[in-house]
């Protein structure tokens, strides 16, 4: 019970701190007039803070197990190696090892039937704002994460340092917020290899370019492996074309309504 009281309390000053940076930000660069408390506002509040909870408590426990037994079957001199870099240099490497973890996992949530059935929600937002990026089904995140993170756990990235996990987990968290954030930002060349919310809200169209751009940082790995696009303006539709419910527990549910008989591909 104590635990849980510290992550609820964790994630209200979080989102408060969410608030501070993204909310003015909104209102200044604007990509379209939205308002705050809009459509599925605490439908996705409610996804905040069940999935806070979820990746607080329930996740650690198999990432730990899973992440020592992988960590034991690595040589012990990689290890050596990879705990003897500088700190620097093992946050960047564990950016990068995570996010490729990322990358795929994400990937296969769009191509594989059964995972998209949870995926699909995160979708199904018709507007687009920094909130956004927690509407996600528990199952969804817990799928999307274990692939980000156990690969960085098993190679020992963040070693013992407390500060590079705490960069690690601080940036990703918060680039998350920003590439689905409601501002009109560009990067110009350099969005080839940063992702901006550019790059993001058309991973987010409803406009037959859905299965493009999944990085969430690094959108290298998209010219790498075919998946990038860059149109030369902003999408103008969001969302999918099948039907989703609009209340928080109906979407909880609808993935495990008749979750036998759609197996066989993707719709919407």
């Amino acid at each position: 019970m104590n635990a849980l009281i510290a992550t609820i309390l964790h994630l209200s000053v979080w989102l408060f701190l969410l608030c501070a940076i993204f909310v003015p930000l909104e209102r200044a660069f604007k990509i379209e007039k939205q308002d705050f408390f809009r459509a599925q506002f605490w439908v996705d509040l409610g996804y905040y803070m069940l999935n806070g909870v979820v990746s607080g408590i329930v996740l650690t426990p198999p990432l730990a197990i899973m992440g020592g037994f992988i960590y034991q079957l690595i040589p012990t001199h990689i290890h050596e190696i990879l705990n003897g870099l500088p700190g620097g240099t093992r946050l960047a490497l564990s950016l990068m090892v995570g996010e490729l973890g990322f990358y795929w996992a994400h990937r296969l949530t769009h191509a594989v039937p059964l995972l998209w059935r949870f995926h699909a929600i995160h979708h199904s937002a018709k507007e687009v704002d920094f909130l956004t990026n927690t509407r996600a089904h528990p199952v969804d995140i817990l799928f999307t994460r274990i692939c980000t993170f156990l690969p960085v756990l098993s190679l020992g990235l963040t070693g013992d340092s407390s500060t590079v996990t705490a960069l690690f987990l601080v940036i990703g968290v918060t680039w998350g917020f920003f590439i689905h954030a409601n501002i009109r930002w560009r990067f110009g060349l350099l969005e080839n290899f940063i992702a901006s919310p550019f790059f993001h809200h058309w991973h987010h169209t409803n406009m037959g370019q859905r299965d493009r751009n999944y990085a969430s940082m690094l959108p290298i790995l998209d010219h790498i492996f075919g998946t990038y696009i860059s149109p030369k303006h902003w999408p103008t539709q969001y969302g999918i074309d099948a039907p989703m419910p609009a209340s928080f527990f109906g979407q909880l549910i609808k993935p495990f309504l008749n979750l036998y008989s759609a197996t066989t591909r993707r719709t919407s």
